[in-house]
């Protein structure tokens, strides 16, 4: 009588064993899925800095440049060398997305300053025909318009890989291993006005400087 309640038994073992080694690969697949995941957000965010370093860098030469026009606008480089600076006074990881909103949206409302004081010394610079001449203002014109470009698409290619993220964190059940791992959903870049395109900057060199 009793053989067949010890059967019975290591039957009932053996199928909570089979369950717990299913549940156990499906919680490490799902793991590790978070994982890729979380360093496609990480790369995709190293690219976003670098191509905004490439515009800071780019900044001082440019400054340097037009410092050279006569009677060229002190205020409006002053704006673009203060609006470098408070991005440097911002301090993010270059390899880790960030996970707290608040600290993105600062960093990212720095970063238009800059733009937006690049767009108006750019504007300015119409007013000196002289430059039109500066083979090294015209080099940096052009390398600036193709980071401003850059920028654009890098922001928009993290927005999409944190959307996959996110998607992931907050799908059942990846949730609860996300939940248990310590996976927490990260921000996005936010849309703001003229952010899909690069600051428009016009050219006519054939107007005079004011007086």
């Amino acid at each position: 009588m009793r053989k067949p309640v010890l059967f019975g038994c290591l039957g009932l073992g053996g199928i909570i064993l089979v369950v717990a080694v299913i549940l156990g690969v499906i919680a490490v697949s799902r793991y590790n899925g978070l994982v890729k995941l979380d360093q496609g957000v990480n790369a995709s965010w190293a690219q976003v800095q670098n191509v905004y370093q490439r515009r800071a860098d780019l900044i001082p030469n440019l400054v340097n440049t037009v410092k050279g026009a006569a009677d060229f606008e002190k205020t409006t480089i002053t704006d673009v060398i203060k609006a470098r600076q408070q991005v440097n006074e911002i301090k993010l990881d270059p390899n880790s997305a960030p996970t707290d909103p608040a600290q993105l949206a600062q960093f990212q409302q720095a970063q238009a300053a800059v733009g937006s004081a690049l767009s108006r010394l750019l504007v300015t610079v119409e007013r000196y025909p002289e430059l039109k001449a500066n083979q090294n203002f015209l080099n940096l014109q052009t390398q600036l318009e193709g980071t401003e470009n850059r920028i654009t698409v890098e922001r928009g290619r993290f927005n999409e890989t944190v959307q996959a993220y996110n998607s992931a964190v907050k799908t059942f059940p990846t949730v609860l291993i996300a939940g248990l791992m310590g996976f927490s959903p990260k921000p996005y870049f936010q849309a703001t006005a003229g952010s899909d395109r690069p600051p428009e900057v016009g050219f006519d060199f054939g107007a005079t400087p004011a007086s």
